[in-house]
């Protein structure tokens, strides 16, 4: 068992989780939710609202499993603690094959999309895809030559990410501007009555607010974790309500809600164009393009380890060649080329969904986050068990927490469906289906061993 290190304070811990909640999903993801909630402003910040509840109350629950472990892993050593090992491995193939690599094959896409805009290359999805899975290489090969270059690159991205989103934020709600017009040749969408269609913007929220469950896993390492974990994970995420609340706001203020929604990504532009004058789009797009390439490096950092992570516990075939560390780069390369492959086929299978359109203006990596929900409910479950055997002793960190938790993931996963009945489904069998096999292979090495 690992001696805790307690060095992180309540200033860190709460900055921490800032830094890895705030990512690019706000920038190219506020027109989705305009869409889905029918330009409808009132229901848009109800839905930012959910996505923080759900943060507050889930963190909350987790943190009363994260004190109780020394497991590594994060989530992974949670189900391997508290459910069984065959869990574990599980959950840990889904992350390896699934959730990390489609996240960062989408995140890296994105990152391409702003940094054709801002040298004015042709906006085509081949270009998009091109430049992402450039940068994509570069973060991999950073982060495996160089620890500490990758953690520096990590934190300043932290603070240049706050830059663009709070600058749109409080010129646009206090300043405002008249609407521009929405340019020629871009088809003109209005305000319209969506009904219950609104809970599909849950999908893009809850990419948005996607990496809360990395917080988690630092508890044992912060100074008196009792106290101030839990003031952490409920400071942090209504100060990154507060500065989506206020983005959302400006721009929707600055641009109105038809120009976003027919201008899609681009909108973004023309805030810096409105607020800098004539080069503000490429000042406000090269600050966006750091911050999302700052995303990109902190799932990277996470994803190139997984394979390693489970290795170590014998979770994945070649697991004795796949934890050997390099004495010189302190990881494992066989682990690091794995993720980079995987996460390859997924940058090809995202262009392959984009180009045919089957899943709508959704992406590849929302029904991952999705499915992680529905993952939750399982350690929620048993925290709750853990209140029965009066293992835990607070009726609000083990009954109201992790019931409000449920609920946050319940509609989410009603969320995602929505936005596309037939694929999500599909899908989230197909993560189901990864992570069975994982659960499989893992009881029958043990039975083989046998």
């Amino acid at each position: 068992m690992e001696n805790r290190k307690e060095h992180y304070s309540l200033l860190t811990a709460t900055t921490m989780i800032i830094g890895i909640v705030i990512g690019s999903g706000i920038f190219f993801k506020s027109d989705d939710v305009l869409k889905y909630t029918g330009g409808n402003i009132g229901l848009g910040i109800l839905v930012l609202c959910i996505g923080a509840f759900s943060i507050i109350f889930g963190s909350l629950t987790l943190t009363e499993l994260s004190m109780r472990t020394k497991k590594n892993g994060g989530f992974v050593g949670y189900y391997e603690e508290f459910i069984s090992k065959g869990a574990a491995c599980g959950f840990g193939w889904f992350q390896t094959f699934i959730y990390f690599p489609s996240l960062t094959a989408v995140v890296a896409w994105v990152s391409g999309i702003y940094t054709a805009s801002l040298f004015g290359f042709e906006g085509t999805l081949e270009n998009q895809i091109a430049i992402g899975f450039g940068f994509m290489t570069l973060l991999f090969l950073i982060n495996i030559l160089s620890l500490k270059l990758g953690g520096y690159f990590q934190n300043l991205t932290t603070i240049i990410k706050l830059i663009p989103l709070l600058g749109i934020a409080l010129l646009g709600v206090f300043l405002g501007s008249a609407n521009p017009e929405i340019p020629k040749g871009i088809e003109i969408i209005g305000k319209s009555n969506v009904g219950f269609g609104w809970l599909a913007a849950l999908a893009p929220i809850a990419f948005s607010y996607d990496g809360w469950i990395i917080a988690t896993s630092i508890t044992n390492e912060v100074k008196k974790p009792q106290k101030n974990m839990p003031l952490a994970l409920i400071i942090g995420p209504l100060v990154v309500l507060g500065v989506y609340l206020l983005y959302f706001l400006g721009i929707t203020n600055m641009l109105g809600t038809s120009y976003i929604m027919s201008t899609g990504n681009d909108a973004v532009n023309k805030a810096g164009e409105i607020l800098l004058g004539n080069h503000g789009s490429k000042i406000i797009l090269i600050f966006i393009i750091i911050s999302i390439l700052g995303v990109v490096n902190g799932i990277t950092l996470g994803s190139l380890r997984m394979p390693q992570a489970l290795a170590s516990k014998d979770m994945i075939p070649g697991s004795k060649k796949i934890a050997e560390i390099h004495p010189k780069y302190q990881l494992s390369l066989k682990s690091c080329l794995l993720s980079y492959i995987i996460t390859l086929i997924w940058m090809v299978l995202h262009y392959i969904t984009q180009k045919s359109g089957i899943i709508g203006s959704s992406d590849v990596s929302e029904i991952a986050i999705v499915f992680s929900y529905v993952c939750y409910i399982i350690l929620y479950l048993k925290v709750m068990k853990m209140k029965k055997d009066k293992l835990i002793k607070s009726k609000f960190k083990g009954i109201i927490c992790p019931v409000f938790g449920i609920l946050g993931s319940v509609i989410i996963l009603i969320g995602g469906i929505v936005s596309n009945p037939l694929y999500v489904p599909v899908f989230m069998l197909i993560c189901l289906i990864v992570g069975g096999i994982g659960y499989y292979y893992y009881y029958s090495k043990k039975k083989y061993q046998r």
